[in-house]
């Protein structure tokens, strides 16, 4: 698949070295030496710890044939004579420049997304919904930052028609940059929780920087937003806004969600009803997102329902799993906040047909001085429906110790290790237990989550 040439990318880094024409066909963009890529244009990123420049020999042996460079490295000796190098001031730029000139290239429909949580369900959510009537490039996994937007970008075919990207932030000005490189058509925001509220000081700041996504929206775009979230309404918004959620000042309104085994059933205001395979009223506003999005780009209501019945997730988000000896596992931990953490215990709660109901929940990260704090508060949503909850890591403890101070009768247990983790779970290895893990993702609680699961 040809995305470029290395005569156009002479249009773009005119200093370079070797023979550049329209023959020599670009196919992709890595920036990973160690990964097999054929006619491609490496990029080396420089870090901390790494230098991308010391492994080019490497990503020629894979399939480079040319690369950017930064024109204060010393090139190798003994390189390919029919290799090229493009010269830059600074790999990362030049990566990011690359990617915005290709956008405008490919001129598809671009899509943005950012949101404390639920950002990458709604991706997953709407890459399906608008796959079904265009053809659709989107983020894979969560390559949502400064490096791997940019990536996803240079990725999509020259044929794309629509471009769904996953927009992710640690600090003020990164979705602001985002945004810039994609001038998204549409633009949602999911929600506002508490993630990396240790960098941006409140909920008010995080809300602000997510709302830096309209600053490379195109005039005439349209923001979808959590109508719900008051830090949201009360903006400097541009001109097309549309509000989704559950009160009725909303331009979007669910009335109501139920939730059966597998799936949340849910009425919109337009008097039709969606379902979709996952759990909680929170995805039917994920889902919502995609609806909106739907009708504004005029795809039948019952391609939409077709596709939201099909969607499939990015993995460990609520992943309904076998565990040993009939048990049942939801294993949501790719990320938590005290927000998506919430959200989790209140499905769980909600689920028919079991005669326990276990809570294995670790440490959230990124909360800053306000991490104990937002831990104890869990225990807010915890009530008798849930038969145990057991803890692990040093802020988590916070909860088991909320759950004994509220004196429910749950059995509550929190734990120093790993290993402890593992036997405190044992007893509830059996026929009609349901067991949610839920933690951040350093905690690695897939490494639990695998022991006691069927491969």
């Amino acid at each position: 698949m040809m995305l470029f040439t290395t005569k156009w990318l002479s249009t773009i880094f005119p200093t370079y070295n070797g023979s550049v024409m329209d023959e020599n066909v670009i196919e992709h963009v890595t920036t990973d030496s160690r990964v097999k890529s054929s006619n491609s244009l490496f990029i080396p990123l420089v870090g901390e710890k790494f230098d991308g420049h010391d492994y080019v020999k490497q990503a020629i042996n894979q399939g480079a044939v040319a690369t950017l460079w930064n024109k204060q490295k010393e090139v190798p000796a003994n390189l390919p004579s029919d290799f090229i190098l493009f010269y830059v001031d600074d790999t990362l730029d030049g990566l990011q420049q690359l990617a915005k000139i290709y956008r405008n290239e490919v001129n598809p429909i671009v899509i943005g997304i950012t949101g404390s949580n639920g950002k990458t369900t709604t991706k997953d959510i709407v890459s399906t919904v608008v796959g079904m009537s265009f053809k659709t490039h989107h983020t894979k996994g969560n390559l949502n930052n400064l490096i791997g937007l940019p990536l996803t970008m240079l990725a999509m075919p020259r044929d794309t028609e629509m471009l769904v990207l996953e927009m992710g932030m640690n600090q003020f000005g990164e979705i602001e940059q985002l945004s810039t490189m994609a001038k998204p058509d549409y633009a949602i925001i999911t929600n506002i929780g508490e993630s990396h509220i240790e960098y941006l000081g409140s909920r008010d700041g995080i809300a602000k920087a997510k709302l830096e996504i309209i600053a490379g929206m195109k005039e005439d775009g349209t923001l979808l937003i959590d109508g719900d979230e008051p830090l949201l309404t009360h903006k400097d918004l541009p001109k097309n806004v549309i509000r989704c959620g559950f009160d009725a000042h909303n331009d979007i309104i669910i009335k109501h969600s139920v939730l059966t085994q597998d799936t949340t059933v849910f009425t919109l205001s337009d008097g039709n009803e969606y379902t979709v395979p996952l759990l909680g009223k929170h995805h039917a506003l994920n889902a919502t997102f995609a609806i909106t999005l739907a009708k504004e780009l005029k795809i039948e209501t019952s391609l939409v329902q077709k596709a939201l019945s099909s969607t499939s997730l990015t993995g460990m988000r609520f992943e309904r799993l076998s565990g040993k000896n009939g048990s049942s596992i939801v294993n949501d931990a790719y990320n938590a906040s005290p927000t998506s953490m919430k959200a989790s215990i209140e499905v769980v709660k909600q689920l028919k047909g079991y005669t326990q109901k276990v809570l294995v929940l670790g440490d959230m990260l990124e909360l800053g001085e306000n991490a104990k704090e937002l831990h104890y508060a869990i225990s807010d949503i915890i009530d008798e429906q849930i038969s145990t909850v057991l803890t692990y890591g040093d802020d988590a403890k916070e909860i088991s110790k909320a759950v004994k101070d509220k004196g429910l009768t749950i059995e509550c247990k929190h734990v120093e290790t790993k290993k402890d983790l593992l036997q405190a779970i044992q007893p509830y290895l059996k026929r009609d237990v349901l067991i949610l893990f839920k933690a951040s993702r350093r905690m690695e609680f897939e490494t639990i989550v695998d022991q006691i699961t069927h491969s």
